[in-house]
Order: C-alpha cells, then structure tokens, then sequence
C-alpha cells in the first residue's frame, strides 16, 4: 500500500441493528447476507479435532473442554491407538488413562467421563454412538454442543454448535440476545435453514479464531464490518488489524480487505 493511501475508515453511520430499530426481518437478511461473507472467506471448513470415527470425535470433543483442539491432536492419536473400542474405555485402568490424557486440563473428570461413556455405550447402544440428539445427551460427558459435534460432523446430521467464540460472535452481531447455549441454539437456527447449521457454526468459530478475537477483534480487515453492529470494538485501521490475523487463511483473508 502506498503511503498516499490511507488505511484508515471513514466516520460509519449507525446501522439499524446499532440503533435498536432491526425488523425481525432485517435481522434474517443482515445475519444471512454476513454468512455468505463467511462463505467467501473460509470457503473450506472442517472441525479441527482430528478423528476417523463417531467415538473418536466423541472422545476428542469430551477432551476439548477447557483445552485447545491443538493440544487435544496432539494427545489423541497415542488414545486412540490404545483405545479403539467403546468397551475399551469401558474396561481402562484409570491411572494409565488420566496419564495419557493430563495435558488436557481436568484430566480426572474427563476419565470419569470416558470410561462412563465406555460402558454405557456398551450397555446401552451395543459399543456404538448413537445418532440422534436426544440419545447422545444421556451419555456421560455429552451436552447439546458436543452431541452437535458429533451429530454435525460424524453423522452429516445438522447441528449449532454453541461454545465461546459462537457465543461471542452472535452477541457482537446482535443476532441474538440470548445468554443461554440453547436458546442461543434455537434463536440462530432460527435465522438460516438447517442444512446450513453444521457449516455456520464451523464459519462462526473459524472467524472467532481468526479474526474476531475475544480482546482486540481485527475490525480493519474483517469482511464483515459493513454488516456489523461492534464495528469498531477493535482496531479500525487495516495495518494495525491486519496483524491481529491468525490462521492459514491468513493471505485470503488480508486480500479480501484489500491488502
């Protein structure tokens, strides 16, 4: 960029949604018209636990909480290996499993939590995860957001998955005020159809990851700052913004703001 051109945004107008005068149905066409932004933006998404199978992914998703899925890729394939089958966490000695497992945070409830999933998955599904919502949340270790999880992207069965960076984002885009998981669930699904909820959720959480962090969003450089109610929260300017990006979608991103 040359030195000629600013990189700094012209004084924005409110935006309906930032004056509190969005129709319900202004709402569906802002949230909408943001996520084929998303779309442009993370055209490839996935969920960034690495799994081969529905137990798996239910077992990286239970290690996830309160950790990183960095972290939890980097315990897993040794898990696996050793645990393949729901009754061998059924049958695991605790001590060896909470070892394995440490780095993960909470290692003793997530123990507790594995082996109960074993057995009752023994017990009651013949070794196998169920495939619907209201079977996955009577297991041990399971609420909405991991049953989502694994119903979303083990089964191909849409799902919300609402964990912080979701919780955070839909706030600061106003399309909800909710404050619990599953009205927040039940308000954004409201919004899209529901062969888009599995992928929505993964371009919410990727954008939270990457861009609109938690502290200091990368505002500047955000493709959705047109359409955005907090506009502003973080830093305005694109080279400032710009290196608040994380990811390797990190060039993509900066070209779509124009850098």
């Amino acid at each position: 960029m040359s030195a000629q051109q600013s990189t700094r945004a012209p004084a924005r107008r409110k935006t309906a949604a930032q004056r509190g005068t969005e129709t319900p149905t202004g709402l569906v066409r802002r949230a909408r018209r943001m996520y084929r932004k998303l779309q442009v933006a993370f055209p490839h998404v996935y969920c960034e636990l690495d799994f081969t199978n529905p137990l798996e992914l239910s077992v990286a998703t239970i290690l996830s909480a309160q950790s990183t899925d960095k972290r939890v890729n980097l315990v897993t394939p040794a898990l696996f290996a050793k645990y393949r089958t729901a009754a061998d966490y059924a049958g695991a000695d605790r001590t060896e499993l909470e070892e394995m497992i440490r780095s993960t945070g909470f290692y003793r409830n997530k123990a507790n939590s594995l082996i109960g999933l074993g057995r009752e998955l023994v017990e009651r599904f013949d070794g196998q995860v169920p495939h619907t919502l209201a079977e996955l949340v009577t297991l041990p270790g399971f609420g909405r957001k991991t049953a989502n999880v694994v119903l979303g992207n083990a089964f191909g069965i849409p799902g919300i998955t609402v964990d912080t960076h979701f919780q955070r984002l839909v706030h600061r885009w106003r399309w909800t005020e909710e404050t619990d998981p599953v009205k927040i669930e039940k308000a954004v699904g409201e919004l899209f159809p529901r062969k888009d909820w599995t992928e929505l959720s993964h371009r919410v959480i990727f954008h939270g990851r990457r861009v609109c962090h938690a502290r200091r969003p990368a505002c500047g450089v955000c493709v959705l700052v047109d359409d955005c109610p907090s506009a502003g929260l973080g830093p305005m300017d694109k080279e400032t913004a710009a290196a608040l990006v994380k990811g390797p979608e990190r060039d993509h991103l900066l070209e779509l703001a124009g850098m």
